[in-house]
């Protein structure tokens, strides 16, 4: 099987564990995590430098992720698991009181595979640069990635941490926005527009491309040309247009689904629309 195919068999199981995730908390964030679960998948599965067996808090010697905007963690965590992090029975514990997988990710239980507590919005960005910076001090030739969203970029911070990096030529940064225009009160544009993002992100130095969210071929293709040209002073950033809620007729391209858990009817007819191709926990 090629493996593009591979990766998209893998993207619609993890759309299966999201929804079947949030469906047995009754509560969580599913339109968001089905957005980004195109570009998780590609980043995990085909394109980071990382292993389960050796994965450290610190980092040191792989690529590193950060997962700004922490209320995805849905998503976050089925990636974790698919990619071996710890079993995925434990997805059964998503927003459990006392388990590892609580709403936002922790790092107080020592979940495998998290850096940094998240969910903050705009923090997350800020860490990911700390973390760029330490390993050109260490002369690492890893890369740091980060998840942030559009509704999160209306935060100051992000505009900061935007600053910071091009100061400090963090080349070996590259970082990802969900931009399926919507938050929690309704589209972004309306709440509060964010206007030309390429051009912003330009404007403060970045190196920034548009990809669609949904291409894996496209996002796969899009960080192997970023990861080549380290040493041109520039961070990265990949504008991923995506649809809220994608993979699921009714939860797509609508702000309703941002923190919301389907009812068992509705849980039924989304796990109708995904195919199981890994089994399901």
């Amino acid at each position: 099987m090629a493996q593009i195919d591979k990766l998209k068999e893998i993207a619609t199981q993890i759309r299966r564990d999201i929804i079947k995730m949030v469906s047995m908390a009754g509560s969580g964030h599913p339109g968001g995590s089905l957005s980004s679960t195109d570009f998780l998948t590609t980043l995990f599965f085909s394109e980071m430098n990382h292993d389960p067996k050796t994965w450290t808090r610190s980092g040191r010697g792989s690529d590193m992720f950060f997962l700004s905007a922490g209320h995805l963690s849905p998503v976050y965590y089925s990636v974790l698991s698919r990619s071996g992090y710890f079993p995925t029975d434990e997805l059964k514990s998503f927003r459990v009181l006392g388990s590892r997988l609580q709403g936002h990710p922790s790092v107080e239980r020592g979940l495998p595979g998290v850096h940094v507590a998240s969910g903050s919005l705009g923090q997350g960005l800020s860490v990911a640069c700390g973390a760029a910076l330490s390993k050109k001090a260490d002369k690492e030739s890893n890369f740091v990635f980060a998840l942030i969203g559009d509704g999160e970029s209306e935060e100051g911070q992000i505009w900061e941490a935007a600053l910071f990096a091009a100061q400090y030529k963090l080349d070996n940064l590259i970082v990802a926005t969900d931009w399926n225009g919507q938050q929690i009160d309704g589209p972004v544009s309306s709440v509060l527009c964010l206007g030309d993002l390429k051009s912003k992100w330009e404007s403060f130095g970045w190196e920034c491309i548009i990809v669609d969210g949904h291409s894996i071929e496209e996002i796969q293709s899009t960080i192997r040309d970023l990861k080549k040209t380290p040493g041109n002073g520039k961070p990265k950033m990949i504008l991923l247009k995506t649809e809220m809620g994608m993979g699921v007729d009714f939860m797509t391209g609508t702000h309703e689904w941002h923190g919301k858990a389907p009812n068992a009817q509705q849980t039924e007819s989304a796990l109708s629309q995904l195919t199981e191709t890994l089994g399901d926990f």
